[in-house]
């Protein structure tokens, strides 16, 4: 099963992904310009052999739902999510808000 959904998060919205797969699910949360995601997102791969797409992205390990996802820290973000301020270690909520 696959559900899009809109998320507020203080008066801004994004789109809240969520892809049940076998003994898995895909967590995405997207801004116009950038998203975090669950531990299947491949951030040495975004940073490497797709960095001229400058993909601002984070990651979140451990998470198996949506809220979960927006809750955790940030396990690590893309070089491009950076220079936006976005941290390893920020929530994934806060670094949403600075993906606007």
């Amino acid at each position: 099963m696959v559900e899009v959904f809109p998320i507020t998060i203080e008066d801004k919205i994004f789109i809240g992904i969520s892809v049940q797969l076998p003994k898995t699910n895909l967590l995405v949360v997207k801004s116009e310009i950038g998203y975090i995601m669950c531990g299947a997102l491949d951030i040495a791969l975004l940073n490497k052999k797709l960095k001229d797409r400058k993909i601002i992205a984070g990651r979140a390990v451990g998470v198996k739902t949506i809220q979960q996802l927006l809750d955790a820290p940030l396990e690590s973000v893309t070089a491009e999510a950076e220079n936006y301020g976005v941290y390893a270690g920020m929530i994934g909520k806060e670094a949403l808000l600075k993906m606007i």
